[in-house]
């Protein structure tokens, strides 16, 4: 069994935040209940929990003149994977926060978009050049 990776967060409204998870991002729905859901995103485990509204203070931070979320999460993808998904929620008209290359004609050099769900918080989808390259310095 590959390892998998599992993270557990707050969210507003768990309806709308299964919704947007199986509907606009194609994720499986695993064990549920009124107020919490295990989402299957890309074979991690995200365990969403109803509790109401939520603040984080640093919002932001500039990256090579970039000024990307503080707080987020994703999935490194294959390119072609990665650019389905950008077709999907580009075909559902689900907002783009941004695209953009990093590190480029660097080692880790990477393409990324960023989607927020219905809680604000701000997903990564990225796929690296060289794949060999996620870690390396």
């Amino acid at each position: 069994m590959a390892t998998r990776f599992h993270l557990a967060l707050p969210c507003i409204s768990i309806h709308k935040t299964r919704m947007f998870y199986k509907d606009s991002l194609g994720a499986e729905i695993g064990r549920s209940d009124v107020k919490w859901a295990d989402i299957n995103l890309f074979d991690h485990q995200i365990t969403f929990t109803e509790c109401g509204p939520f603040k984080f203070d640093c919002s932001s931070y500039n990256f090579n003149g970039d000024i990307l979320p503080s707080f987020h999460f994703g999935v490194i993808l294959l390119q072609k994977e990665w650019q389905t998904m950008l077709d999907r929620l580009n075909s559902e008209n689900i907002p783009i926060t941004s695209n953009l290359k990093f590190l480029e004609s660097k080692i880790g050099e990477h393409q990324s978009f960023f989607v927020k769900d219905p809680n604000e918080y701000t997903v990564e989808f990225k796929w690296f050049n060289t794949p060999s390259e996620v870690f390396k310095s």
